[in-house]
């Protein structure tokens, strides 16, 4: 079995953990400045980061206003430069610090990329204020002003100097950063958004930025959309304790944003010292630029901006630690938010989408009538509760719901009367159909096994229940009118767990369609929980919720009277399998990548954040059992089931997460091969190898 101990390093899935500092400062004392700034290095390396980004005139603090022009203030911060670059020499760390240069006679704004005892370039800041408490022309000139592009400096000759500088590692090509310093985000259009046209994925931002009330709301949210609209990490650090306060205050805020998302932000007003990390998704990042072709669009349209950049590059060392799993939080149910209020909006969301969407559709048609198949489980009652909610919307009896509990050969007495429950309180046309007799016609015509007393329960076997049941629908829909509502769910598409043609793959509106199973249960708690239908529906849910997953296709019974037949047993937990459908569909990761973010998410049960899941449900898993679950997603996904997602019927997308209608977000042959997910699984260590390696 496959070994490979550097799966477990985050650095061999496309990540890269990037520190942001606040370094405690002393106004126009740059030896003490660059003790401090080397102390977060060193800092940075132990925790195994390969960039630090620290503030804008760090080396000096920004805060020395008319002492910039000062020959020994300038001498020192030179002085303080050198210092940094000989400890950058024993710290495998690329290092970005601010200060003061003079450059052909002109005072600019700088920030220099070190790394190794080398300066791999020098960046001027563009865009000076002089407004309210700013006055930095009165110091410094702008980038423009700039006569060469290259500098000496320290004893280092054909420094690349200038505001156009992408920096990309070549033996790691998706890592390139571009930096641009405080008052550069600030303006209508920032130079980062031209430099991640020119491939930047990491954007720093070396600033000061004196705080006011209010102030830290608006750094979030200009970081938070430059990183969304760039598609493009933001990493900002701001002055902090020690710079002076003869007008101004300070308060250290410093973050990083990836795609719009927070990864990590400092504790403002923090006395000292103070470092954070971040691991960065560059496959995310580079993932989301290639299926958003407005992107490309956009190189296309600033191509004579992006051509003034240049590109320097460098090799880096990247940490070869065996265990360096990421620090950053991922939800094990990306459909499903760990944080309560905003878990309560998406389900919110996505109850009225659905309900909008068979509203429409039910205008639209002139119908006034659903056919629902209610079977006591999770899909169905979902469905069912829509239907109903429709009802109400458009001022129909619920009645106008003619909803069939269809029992078969395995049909438990406990989901029957879950079913019965619930269609009595909901007050829908209730009606049971034993579809025993016409299985048994049909298992008659095909001479099955079964007919003559013997056990065999084969897919045959399953799907003539499933068919009489959907066949049955569609007849009654024709009969009185009305449009069948299918119940099956995203889960279920992706791992082609539905009967096809008549069966439950069909129906006349797939109302769950765009809904994983995990996004399901969750979507009824909350309707439970805040009595959307009515206490008595609540209580109905909350049952059908402690039920076991099960098609009920094949005989047996537990002694609690759950249904023999359990589905996740097949194919897999639906919690793991959801965490694989959205890493596959949304972002197209690799495989291996999606195991080793499931190794980070669901290793311990004990560790990281939970949506409202009691302990004893709390599950946790292994590498082999991800490796194996994983196994029987992408031969299900990629191999057989393309074919049933095909020809699916009209449903709403409600997710981010994506619909697998081949109308909307996902489109695939259904004859490819899953052999390249396969043989790249093959690759991921076993349980074995997991345990020698961490014992």
């Amino acid at each position: 079995m496959p070994t490979n101990p550097e799966f477990f390093n985050l650095y061999r899935h496309g990540f890269v953990r990037v520190a942001v500092g606040v370094p405690d400062v002393r106004v126009a004392d740059p030896v003490f400045n660059a003790s401090t700034t080397i102390a977060l290095m060193t800092q940075a390396v132990e925790q195994h980061a390969i960039l630090a980004l620290f503030p804008e005139l760090g080396l000096t603090a920004y805060s020395c206003e008319d002492l910039f022009h000062q020959q020994t203030l300038l001498a020192g911060a030179l002085e303080a430069l050198s210092r940094v670059l000989e400890a950058s020499e024993q710290l495998e760390l690329i290092t970005v610090v601010g200060l003061p240069l003079q450059v052909n006679h002109l005072l600019f704004n700088c920030a220099a990329i070190v790394y190794r005892g080398r300066i791999l370039g020098v960046v001027p800041k563009t865009f000076l204020p002089n407004y309210r408490e700013f006055y930095e022309l009165r110091q410094f000139a702008p980038a423009t002003a700039a006569c060469c592009d290259t500098i000496t400096l320290c004893g280092q000759s054909a420094i690349p100097f200038g505001e156009k500088l992408v920096f990309l590692a070549k033996n790691q090509p998706h890592f390139r950063f571009f930096t641009e310093i405080c008052e550069d985000l600030w303006v209508p259009v920032p130079p980062s958004s031209h430099a991640a046209l020119a491939g930047a994925t990491l954007l720093l931002n070396l600033s000061a930025s004196n705080v006011t009330i209010g102030k830290q709301e608006y750094r979030h949210s200009l970081v938070a959309n430059q990183s969304a609209h760039c598609l493009a990490a933001y990493l900002y650090t701001a002055a902090g304790t020690g710079e002076s306060t003869t007008d101004l205050a300070w308060d250290g805020h410093a973050m990083v944003y990836e795609n719009g998302a927070l990864l990590a932000e400092s504790s403002r007003f923090h006395d000292g010292s103070q470092l954070i990390f971040a691991d960065v998704d560059l496959d995310h990042l580079i993932q989301e630029r290639m299926r958003q072709n407005s992107f490309g669009q956009s190189v296309q349209y600033y191509r004579e901006e992006i051509r003034q950049f240049r590109e320097i590059h460098f090799e880096i060392t990247l940490p070869t630690t065996a265990r360096l799993l990421c620090q950053r939080q991922y939800d094990r149910f990306p459909y499903v938010p760990a944080d309560p209020a905003t878990r309560d909006s998406h389900c919110f969301e996505a109850y009225h989408i659905q309900v909008q969407g068979l509203v429409k559709r039910l205008k639209h048609t002139g119908i006034q009538k659903i056919v629902i198949g209610v079977s006591g489980g999770l899909d169905s009652t979902h469905a069912l509760i829509v239907a109903a909610r429709a009802m109400d919307v458009l001022h129909f009896s619920r009645t106008n719901i003619l909803a069939y509990t269809m029992p078969g050969f395995a049909t438990s007495e406990h989901t029957l009367a879950n079913a019965t429950a619930l269609m009595q309180v909901l007050g829908c046309a209730a009606h049971q159909i034993d579809i025993r007799p016409s299985c048994e016609q049909m298992l008659r015509d095909l001479d099955h096994p079964f007919i003559h007393g013997e056990p065999v329960y084969d897919v045959t076997f399953e799907n003539v229940q499933a068919g009489e049941r959907t066949n049955h629908l569609f007849r009654l829909a024709n009969y009185h009118h009305g449009l069948v509502l299918g119940t099956g769910d995203l889960s279920e598409l992706a791992l082609g767990w539905c009967t096809y043609g008549v069966g439950d793959h069909m129906s006349h509106y797939a109302i769950n369609a765009s809904i994983p199973k995990t996004l399901i249960q969750f979507l009824l708690r909350w309707i439970a929980d805040t009595n959307q239908l009515g206490h008595k529906v609540s209580l109905v849910l909350r049952a059908i919720l402690d039920t076991e997953i099960s098609p009920e296709l094949v005989p047996g019974k537990t002694e609690s009277n759950q249904p023999a037949q359990r589905t996740e047993a097949i194919i897999g937990p639906y919690e793991l399998q959801d965490f694989n459908l959205y890493y596959t569909t949304r972002f197209g990761y690799l495989p291996s990548k999606i195991a080793f973010l499931a190794y980070c998410s669901w290793r311990d049960r004990t560790q990281g954040r939970w949506p409202g899941i009691p302990e004893y449900r709390r599950n946790q898993y292994n590498i082999s059992e991800i490796k194996q679950w994983l196994h029987v997603f992408a031969y299900r996904f990629f191999q057989i089931s393309q074919f049933k997602r095909s020809c699916i019927p009209n449903a709403p997308k409600v997710g981010s997460g994506g619909s697998l209608s081949p109308r909307g977000d996902y489109r695939a042959p259904s004859d490819s091969e899953a052999t390249l997910w396969l043989d790249n699984i093959a690759q991921i260590p076993d349980a074995a190898s997991e345990n020698n390696l961490f014992k």
